[in-house]
Order: structure tokens, then sequence, then C-alpha cells
């Protein structure tokens, strides 16, 4: 059985002397995406909720809206490949973009053409202290991170409590993940805040727009080509939050800014 962490020995120097030390680190392996039968990609991914992530990945690319259009899907016995398979004909993207994900990550060049969104601007909107405890409830569900470091989460919330979180050495492959637990569960809640500790990029501003979500938070810092996506969409665009303060780059009316 694959898991999400492997066994490691390592050496430190610390105050003129050496220690060994036996640690967790966090598993980083290629996973291939068969749609249909087709290889179509391959993820450089860590090994869990990996049938989450190939279903978020076909939603987030707009190959597909419903669970209902998914026949199977399922993650091989060796753990390297996904097979999902759709209750229809779908051609695979003819060119793919690489993205400034960890590892490289992989969108449709058409993709952002397809991405038809225009929240409403002024709904749903907060207290500057709900984002504060969001980030909080971010931080408590980084599990993995605990345990091995170096490993990225994201999260759902609906505004008051967390509904999906997900880990990934991508953090791109953390917004597929949760795209995918939205989809198999059927569970896209009314308002819809989604939060990670990657950078905010254009493709992770992508992603949040195709899930409909208003408010983006991160811990760290949002690209320029993010910000002009979420002044497009609508989008509430937070940076470098912690429970006490945070940056708005796009769209702050939601929190409070005048």
């Amino acid at each position: 059985m694959i898991t999400p962490q492997k066994s490691i020995q390592y050496d430190r120097y610390e105050f003129k002397k050496w220690e060994h030390h036996n640690a967790e680190t966090i598993v980083e392996m290629p996973v291939s995406l068969t749609v249909n039968g087709e290889v179509w990609l391959t993820f450089m991914c860590t090994p869990v909720n990996l049938e989450a992530m190939a279903v978020g990945f076909l939603y987030n690319e707009g190959i597909l809206e419903r669970m209902d259009e998914v026949a199977d899907a399922r993650v091989c016995e060796h753990g390297d490949n996904v097979d999902v398979w759709l209750n229809r004909k779908v051609e695979q993207p003819k060119s793919w973009r690489r993205t400034s994900g960890c590892s490289g990550g992989l969108t449709a060049v058409e993709t952002l053409a397809r991405v038809d969104v225009s929240l409403d601007r002024n709904q749903p909107i907060f207290k500057p202290e709900v984002i504060g405890n969001l980030v909080e409830r971010l931080f408590e569900s980084q599990e993995l991170y605990r345990e091995t470091g170096g490993v990225h989460t994201s999260a759902l919330s609906d505004g008051e409590k967390i509904v999906f979180s997900a880990e990934d050495i991508g953090r791109h492959n953390t917004l597929d993940k949760i795209a995918g637990l939205c989809v198999m569960n059927d569970v896209f809640p009314k308002t819809r805040i989604l939060m990670s500790t990657g950078r905010i990029s254009s493709e992770m501003l992508q992603k949040a727009a195709r899930l409909g979500a208003p408010i983006l938070i991160s811990r760290t810092s949002p690209s320029s080509l993010s910000i002009e996506m979420a002044d497009l969409y609508g989008i509430t665009l937070i940076g470098y939050a912690r429970r006490n303060r945070f940056n708005v780059y796009a769209n702050g009316q939601r929190v409070g800014l005048s």
C-alpha cells in the first residue's frame, strides 16, 4: 500500500555537533490519469485522495460537471494510475500549458477562455475577524504537514466551518482534490471560501473561479496575473493571511474595506 509519508533518516549539524534523526517525509510520485482508456497526462503528487484529484482536475478543466457523468473512477492496484471512465466520449485537449505550480502543473491552453464566471462583487460580506478565524482552522487541518512538513493544504469553508480539506506536495493538486470531493459527494455549499497555504498564481485563481468561490485566501502572495483575474471575475483575493492580519488585493468590499 502506498502511503503519503515515508520514513527517512538524516543527520543534523547544530551547535558544533552532529545528531542522527529518524523522521517522516512527504511522498512525491508520478500518477498518470487515464480517461476512457487513453492516458492524458501524469501528475506529480502525493498519493492520497487520488480519485478526487482526478475527478476534480476534469471538473476544473471543464470536462465534466457532475458525478453522474462518471461511470467509474479508481486507482490501479499499483497506485500509479487513476482510471476515469465517463458515460460519453470525450476528446483530450490538443495542447497543455505547463503552469507555475509546484512540480509543474498542467492545464489546457484554452481552459481560461472557457471559465465563464462573474460573481456578485458585494456578496457575501464578512467581518475581518471571520477571515482570521478561518485561517486558523486551515492551519489546524494540516495533518500531514504536522507529520512531515513540505506539503500544501487547501480547504473549502462555508463561512463557518471547514467542509473539505486536502493536502498534497503540489498546491494546484490540493484545489483539484477539493473540487473532486465536492463533485463526488455532491456538496457545493451556498457560500464557498477557498483557503490555501500555497501562493496564488493564475491557475489557482482559475480553479477558484471554476468552483464559484467568491473569496480566495492564501497564507502567502498572489501573482500579478492572479490579481488581474480576481478583479475580472469579482473574486476577493487575500494574501499573507494570519489570524490578526491579511492583505486584500482585489474586491475588498466583502471584508469591510470601503
